[in-house]
């Protein structure tokens, strides 16, 4: 009878080989959950919007009105106001994010650079709320009062630019809400540029200043051409988060469905929209479909962006 017993190693090996299976079957189950998720909400969102674009077809994305009164619903004006919004917050922070990037990277002391990055990040811990609440009492007086007026004044009377800046100084509307969204987005931006310049080869800049460049040249010539690819994925991460935001925004652009070439000009955006009206919609209704149309454009739109953005950021740790 051959009663030869299995050594510890074959049995410590064979217990961690059935570990890693249970681990990579754990692994494997919850990725595809989060995709089976992910799908279905594209799916229920799209299932929900079949109402409104059978009743509308593809005009329901170019038609301005949003009537619950004679059920004639359609995107146009809360996709404008979106898309300015975010825009507008864009062109504010990325100088902004930039210029923060830049100082903490190459200019500020490493202890003064620790202690301001990380209250930078806390800045992007602040809920939503918080920051529609102080535009709404501090942002939107401050503008009606002081910044719209000066800028019709000045800026109004300009030829084809004075258009945007003419008109009833609210204090709501497009500019106020794209400020609003470039201080919510200004530390992910940042962020992003930060760990990028840092990721930077020192011997790169080195030989620049050996070379005897300036500050600005290295900046200018090393820097930003090795990191454009990050730079502008780090821009499309908060260009996502500028087309989802949806409390502060509420509080600040003045909630109109209206098109208008102003800044000044009260608008709405998608996620504006649905916050305010889908309370109110029966579920079923031409309007609650219409809502869920808007909702699954915003969807399609933020996901293409963070995708975009995604494969910039891989792109460039690829090529490193």
């Amino acid at each position: 009878m051959d009663r030869s017993a299995t050594s510890p190693s074959a049995l410590t090996g064979a217990v961690r080989g059935n570990g890693d299976a249970v681990f990579a079957t754990i692994v494997r189950c919850s990725a595809v959950l989060i995709l089976l998720g992910l799908g279905g909400m594209v799916a229920v969102m799209a299932w929900g919007a079949r109402g409104a674009f059978g009743r509308f077809g593809l005009g329901f994305l170019f038609d301005k009105a949003w009537n619950p009164v004679t059920q004639h619903f359609g995107a146009a004006a809360p996709m404008f106001g979106t898309l300015v919004t975010s825009l507008l917050a864009i062109a504010m922070a990325v100088p902004l994010a930039f210029g923060i990037a830049v100082w903490l990277t190459e200019i500020a002391s490493s202890r003064i650079a620790g202690v301001i990055g990380t209250l930078i990040q806390l800045l992007a811990a602040v809920p939503s709320i918080i920051f529609g609440m102080w535009g709404f009492a501090v942002l939107v007086p401050f503008m009606a009062h002081y910044v719209e007026p000066m800028a019709a004044h000045t800026l109004g009377r300009l030829p084809v630019v004075g258009t945007l800046f003419r008109g009833a100084p609210y204090g709501t509307g497009f500019l106020t809400g794209g400020m609003i969204l470039a201080v919510m987005i200004t530390p992910f931006i940042s962020a992003v540029m930060r760990d990028v310049f840092l990721s930077m080869p020192a011997v790169l800049k080195e030989s620049a200043y050996g070379l005897g460049m300036t500050r600005w040249e290295v900046v200018r010539r090393i820097i930003l051409p090795w990191s454009r690819t990050s730079v502008v994925g780090g821009i499309m991460l908060g260009l996502g988060r500028a087309l989802g935001e949806t409390m502060a925004i509420t509080f600040v652009i003045g909630n109109a469905n209206h098109i208008g070439w102003s800044l000044f000009s009260p608008g709405n955006t998608i996620a504006s929209l649905i916050a305010l009206e889908f309370p109110e919609s029966a579920v079923g209704s031409l309007k609650f479909s219409s809502l869920m149309a808007v909702g699954f454009l915003l969807m399609l739109i933020s996901l293409g962006t963070l995708v975009c953005s995604r494969l910039l950021l891989r792109s460039k740790a690829a090529g490193r």
